[in-house]
């Protein structure tokens, strides 16, 4: 890389420090109990809308796991979100209702909690539907994992996005609060997955699984990325780039070894496609808060009406992380 590009993101990751220092104003502490955070904790920050049905589980999956605090912003829902959180006493709630999209699909936000709150913390941040598998993560707490991470002097933990979906159509079973969405969406693709190297930004650009089959035949490049890098040793001067996708600087995006082996990685599980899918992705259409005119939601909701079905002969059920690392799509690199 020449002087000038080097040059040139280091004045982008300003530009986007300053945009979550601006939007920051957007934002209004409902339940500020920051105050409480340890000095060792591992923190998971969320961006939130309309996801009451779903949080039941998420928490206990994650508390399970060993996060000891959750940062959340919601953003504008009507479905008691907002009141289910504020009640949760490991939980922090901000709430705003201005635009998703112009907070470049909530990453502003999410900078400026991460920048305040979780500087010097290993910091967890996902979606709602996503929920993080690790080696050893039948057996071995968050805690562990960030403890090897640290004393191998290894800043970030990447993992691959997992779609997983039922067999039949995904609209035929009802998830219920406090289900696990696993138990109903336990199948996923175990191959046609793309990988491409950017080097400007050093990270692995991931595509394939079910939604690039279903909803962009004909276009995969515009599939969804899959890529992720959502566990972070945080510090001040990070920034996220594009979703979880990218940091800057880019050297917290080099997850891969350049000399041969394997990185330690994970994946993250998907549980988006359940019973309330259609309905979300039709709001989503309307709302029109997602990138690039949301055009992955006009595909979501074209091809829900014609066949929601994910299922096919090459589909494999979900037993454990183990099975995942047998098929390359993740691993435990030196970590024993």
């Amino acid at each position: 890389m020449s002087l000038l590009e080097s040059y040139g993101l280091r004045l982008q990751r300003k530009r986007w420090r300053l945009r979550a220092l601006r939007k920051r104003r957007e934002l209004r502490a409902i339940a500020d109990r920051t105050g409480a955070i340890g000095s060792q904790d591992v923190l998971l920050f969320c961006t939130i809308r309309n996801e009451r049905i779903r949080l039941p589980y998420f928490l206990k999956y994650y508390r399970d796991l060993g996060v000891r605090h959750f940062l959340f912003v919601d953003n504008a829902s009507n479905d008691g979100t907002r009141d289910y959180l504020v009640e949760q006493p490991d939980v922090s709630l901000w709430s705003t209702s201005a635009s998703y999209k112009r907070a470049r699909f909530g990453m502003d936000w999410m900078n400026w909690l991460l920048r305040k709150h979780g500087h010097g913390h290993w910091c967890l941040t996902v979606d709602a539907d996503e929920f993080l598998v690790y080696p050893f993560s039948d057996t071995r707490p968050l805690e562990a994992l960030t403890d090897w991470l640290d004393a191998s002097s290894i800043r970030t933990f990447p993992a691959m996005l997992i779609d997983m979906y039922p067999k039949g159509r995904i609209d035929a079973v009802t998830y219920r609060e406090g289900d696990n969405p696993f138990e109903i969406a336990n199948w996923f693709d175990s191959g046609n997955y793309v990988f491409k190297r950017n080097d400007k930004l050093r990270e692995l650009w991931i595509q394939g699984g079910p939604r690039a089959r279903a909803f962009f035949a004909k276009r995969p490049e515009r599939a969804p990325a899959l890529n992720k890098i959502p566990l972070v040793r945080w510090h001040r001067a990070y920034t996220y780039v594009s979703s979880t996708h990218m940091l800057l600087p880019r050297g917290l995006n080099q997850i891969y070894e350049e000399w041969g082996g394997e990185k330690a990685s994970g994946c993250l599980l998907h549980a988006k496609f359940l019973h309330t899918f259609s309905a979300k992705a039709e709001e989503e259409l309307i709302r029109r808060q997602h990138y690039a005119a949301s055009h992955e939601y006009r595909a979501y909701a074209k091809g829900l009406r014609d066949n929601p079905d994910f299922w096919c002969k090459w589909s494999e059920k979900y037993i454990n992380w183990r099975q995942l690392e047998i098929l390359g799509l993740m691993s435990k690199g030196n970590w024993a």
